[in-house]
């Protein structure tokens, strides 16, 4: 039986559909049908990347790093 944390580590692949093995897929499920904690976290997870929007080419290092510099600086860091 997969603990919680297998959850979240596997979360983004079942919700993206990446690859997951039967099994994995399979057994992911049945912890989400006995876990309301992680069923809710895979509800968020889901509606968070509903909501962002979808970048169909990588974002260069460059790009990416200005982000980041950018929250960190709306946080106080």
């Amino acid at each position: 039986m997969l603990k919680c944390k297998h959850i979240t580590e596997k979360a983004d692949a079942l919700v993206d559909g990446s690859a997951l093995s039967r099994r994995e897929r399979f057994a992911l499920r049945l912890h989400l049908m006995m876990c309301r904690h992680c069923r809710r976290y895979v509800r968020q997870l889901r509606a968070l990347l509903g909501f962002l929007p979808r970048q169909e080419e990588p974002l260069e290092d460059a790009r990416t790093e200005a982000i980041l510099k950018k929250l960190d600086a709306s946080q106080g860091h």
